[in-house]
């Protein structure tokens, strides 16, 4: 089955929806370190956050870096740090400096 045309607006809202679910999700998901998603899938939870303040930006908008971060952790980012990080382990950081050399 094909997917069905959308108007510009539905496109947005769609989106829109899937990124709420995935903020969700995320919250959702404390026990999944940022550093586990940056060796899998190449982006965390301050990538988002990154991501959200630069679209704003992009709209002449000026968020600041930890309200981005409240956005999608949910609650302060030292709040969520102290309740849900660990120490990453050697093999997580080992792992990390493979897959992002420039970090």
């Amino acid at each position: 089955m094909a997917m069905p045309e959308l108007d510009e607006q539905t496109r947005i809202e769609l989106e829109a929806a899937a990124f709420r679910r995935l903020v969700q999700h995320l919250r959702e998901r404390s026990d999944v370190q940022n550093i586990d998603l940056m060796n899998l899938a190449g982006f965390c939870r301050n990538c988002l956050s990154r991501w959200y303040r630069e679209g704003a930006a992009d709209q002449g908008i000026v968020i600041a870096d930890p309200d981005a971060r409240e956005t999608i952790y949910g609650m302060p980012y030292r709040e969520w740090q102290a309740m849900h990080q660990k120490e990453a382990s050697t093999q997580q950081i080992a792992d990390f400096k493979k897959v992002n050399p420039g970090h």
